[in-house]
């Protein structure tokens, strides 16, 4: 019998699931282009080759799963991070920094590597599902702001935090970079607020 290093065998099996996970994690964050093979993850993890075939079928199945989290956790983060905010022009800035701080984290290179690695309509789809939910109280925050077509708004401003991505990537500081958005965003929030205050006054 295999020795348990856990109060039950549950919990022993959800920690080394843990840490195939996590050893995943670290595999594609430490080369993007290359899917790990099961064998490294098991290596990574401290864990005999043949055990990983207990928690996943096939690498397919542990990048799956891993994107199944890493996807969900980018959305909620930043709904999370908006939700806090206070006003509509706040909740907007809150959008730019929370993705521009996953970014710098390095998610934004580890969700790219999944999508990648795991081609696939239930990837595809959940890459979709993770835009929507961040897309939807940018909207909502944009609509406030009474703007004719917030939903194009949105899609603009989404530009703007993709380019800003592209440049923390290539090595740009991440306050810097985002102050630069701020930069770029601030009065044109600031005259909507403005614009919107006194309309309804």
């Amino acid at each position: 019998m295999p020795r348990i290093n856990a109060p039950t065998v549950a919990q022993h099996r959800a920690e080394r699931r843990r840490a195939l996970l996590a050893a995943a994690r670290t595999l594609l964050a430490e080369e993007p282009g290359h899917a790990p093979t099961l064998a490294a993850v098991a290596s990574r993890a401290g864990l005999p080759r043949s055990s990983i075939y207990e928690y996943f079928r096939s690498r397919d199945d542990l990048l799956l799963e891993l994107v199944r989290e890493v996807l969900p956790n980018w959305s909620r983060q930043v709904t999370e991070a908006m939700a806090e905010a206070g006003t509509p022009g706040e909740r907007v800035l809150a959008y730019v920094a929370t993705n521009l701080r996953l970014v710098a984290e390095g998610e934004h290179a580890l969700a790219a590597a999944l999508i990648e690695s795991v081609p696939g309509d239930e990837v595809n789809a959940s890459s979709r599902r993770m835009h929507e939910q961040m897309s939807t109280p940018l909207v909502a925050a944009l609509t406030e702001l009474q703007l004719p077509d917030p939903t194009s708004t949105a899609a603009l401003i989404s530009s703007v935090v993709y380019t800003a991505s592209r440049m923390i990537e290539a090595g740009a500081d991440v306050t810097a970079t985002e102050e630069r958005v701020r930069e770029l965003l601030g009065p044109f929030l600031s005259h909507r607020v403005g614009r919107t205050e006194a309309t309804e006054s």
